[in-house]
């Protein structure tokens, strides 16, 4: 699968938009060749933008990859990344004697996987998610297969990531360019609508 997706790569620009933290999925991947945003887009590296005369987007960070290229960075909710370490921590001890229930930090976001959890808890996992996030307004829950996803609320999603990447490429006004979007979840959606 590496081998087909190094090799779209150097025919396309290609990006990978995941749920999970964008260092646990370059991990996965090991493919610096392409574009990543992890935590449903919030946080991504890109390339340096061209529709900007500087080419640097006011809200990203000039840096440089593993391989010493020049690459935006861009993470839209980055002032709550504190409040997400609190919750984090308060989720946890929420949930530790619920078997089966795991929590994943996601950088951006918080995922609190239910999938190994007796059915019969099901109803407690969210009870406890929903008491924690009654004390943080500016964070929201979503739901996707047997997972609870707090994030923050922001005008932001895989959609929107989408488009930035375009922009970013120089491709958002060209008519023949066609994105294609391969998606496995409901968080997917916003993306596969831009595509």
């Amino acid at each position: 699968m590496r081998a087909a997706v190094r090799h779209v790569a150097s025919l396309f620009p290609t990006a990978i938009i995941s749920g999970r933290s964008r260092d646990k999925v370059f991990d996965f991947v090991k493919l610096t060749e392409l574009y990543y945003a992890g935590s449903n887009g919030m946080d991504i590296m890109g390339p340096i933008r061209k529709s900007e005369s500087n080419g640097q987007h006011v809200q990203c960070v000039r840096s440089t990859d593993s391989k010493g290229k020049e690459v935006n960075l861009f993470q839209p909710a980055s002032e709550f990344l504190p409040m997400i370490a609190v919750v984090f921590e308060n989720l946890s001890e929420s949930i530790k004697d619920i078997d089966g229930a795991r929590m994943e930090d996601n950088k951006f976001c918080v995922s609190m996987l239910y999938r190994n959890v007796a059915p019969h808890d099901y109803e407690t996992v969210h009870q406890r998610v929903t008491a924690v996030l009654k004390d943080y307004p500016c964070l929201r829950l979503t739901h996707g297969r047997k997972v609870l996803e707090v994030r923050p609320v922001i005008d932001w999603n895989k959609g929107k990531a989408v488009e930035f990447l375009l922009e970013s490429l120089g491709l958002s006004e060209s008519d023949d360019v066609l994105p294609i979007y391969v998606v496995d979840d409901k968080t997917d959606e916003d993306a596969f609508n831009i595509c």
